[in-house]
């Protein structure tokens, strides 16, 4: 299996000596640079952003690396300004900048969703608006190959520049919809501005998502009469697509994941978890009341993606040179050992006892039975 790019530790391990006295960073002497295009990221801190910030600054393709966060991050070889994407102050903290990452999003699925719309759509526009007003020439968005959507007429694969079918019923798929058409409409409101899209497949690595959750069931469920396809993407994969887009080795919108796909019976094959087939209407209704009751924080719209096909050519990213360094089978595998021990019944976490008994049960009442189960598991907390 493949490993994180030697570059990226490296960049990872690095140690501020001085945080604390200096934390933004604007001035740390480092090893000399090409005459490179200076990169920002935003959400440079944690996840996705953490780890392009670190593989940027290792880079000597780049000149200069800004990262922008509401706290620092570990990578010292940056210049680092703390705020909140959303403040226009963000403008000034941009100068100088020739490309912009944004990679500040909130798709956690705990977060309520009006809080999420407000962030990660004022904070996308905010960014946006800023990035021009500073003179960067190329803002790069990263949203996901979601919006595509799961329809059942789907082609196997979709081509990158195929019409955008998806719904907001999907969590955090309404944000990335709005992001998309705020990146299509920057360029003919900021004259020299372009906006380069980034759509990744099913994502893993450190993430936590719906579809993460899907293979953290006893029994992987499977909606009668449906096709799901499965197509992965590692992070380290995002991760060198979006250095590809600073450098401006690709623009336009394009997907980015493995090769290919899976169907349903060999990610039950490779995965050694069985499957629990249920009709449409019951599983469809059972999400849509646990949902509205507050019991599971995944919408009915998310069992689309693990029913109808939304895999996507990568085509573009190969053109330019680009191959991924993970197959699905890979990632499937990395996803399995991430999730070991995690224990989701229609996509709430519950303890140990309860995902056994749910195991047990058989796969309508692991289902059904959601709303009992996390009762218990909730009276048991309180009784710690």
């Amino acid at each position: 299996m493949s490993s994180p790019d030697p570059q990226v530790r490296a960049a990872r391990n690095l140690a501020d000596p001085s945080p604390e006295k200096n934390p933004e960073n604007t001035s740390l002497p480092g090893r000399p640079r090409s005459r490179g295009p200076v990169v920002a990221v935003t959400g440079a801190a944690k996840g996705v952003g953490e780890l392009l910030t670190a593989r940027l600054a290792a880079s000597d393709e780049i000149k200069q690396v800004i990262a922008i966060d509401e706290r620092r991050g570990d990578v010292s070889d940056a210049t680092w300004h703390l705020l909140d994407v959303r403040d226009p102050a963000i403008a000034e903290k941009l100068r100088g900048a020739d490309v912009v990452v944004h990679l500040a999003l909130d798709l956690d699925l705990e977060t309520d969703p009006a809080a999420r719309t407000a962030y990660n759509v004022r904070g996308t526009q905010t960014v946006l608006t800023a990035a021009a007003a500073a003179g960067v020439h190329r803002v790069v968005l990263c949203t996901s190959a979601m919006v595509y959507g799961a329809l059942p007429d789907n082609d196997l694969p979709l081509a990158e520049d195929a019409e955008l079918r998806a719904t907001a019923e999907a969590t955090g798929v309404g944000d990335l919809l709005e992001i998309e058409r705020l990146g299509r409409r920057a360029p003919r409101a900021h004259p020299g501005l372009q906006v380069t899209v980034v759509r990744p497949t099913v994502l893993v690595g450190g993430t936590d998502t719906a579809l993460t959750r899907y293979f953290e069931s006893p029994r992987l469920l499977v909606v009668a009469g449906s096709r799901p396809a499965w197509q992965f993407c590692h992070v380290d994969d995002l991760v060198t697509a979006l250095e590809y887009a600073a450098l401006e080795k690709i623009d336009g919108e394009f997907a980015v994941g493995c090769d290919g796909w899976l169907e349903q019976e060999e990610v039950e094959e490779l995965s050694g978890v069985r499957r629990m087939e249920l009709p449409s209407a019951v599983a469809l209704g059972a999400a849509a009341r646990l949902h509205r009751i507050g019991l599971t924080p995944s919408p009915a719209g998310d069992l689309a993606y693990t029913m109808h096909p939304w895999v996507v050519s990568v085509s573009r990213l190969h053109d330019v040179g680009w191959r991924p360094s993970w197959t699905n089978e890979e990632v499937l595998a990395a996803l399995l050992e991430e999730v070991e021990g995690r224990h989701t019944v229609a996509g709430r976490r519950l303890g140990r006892k309860d995902a056994t008994a749910a195991g047990a049960a058989g796969a309508t009442v692991a289902l059904l039975g959601t709303a009992a189960l996390v009762r218990r598991a909730r009276k048991a907390r309180r009784r710690i």
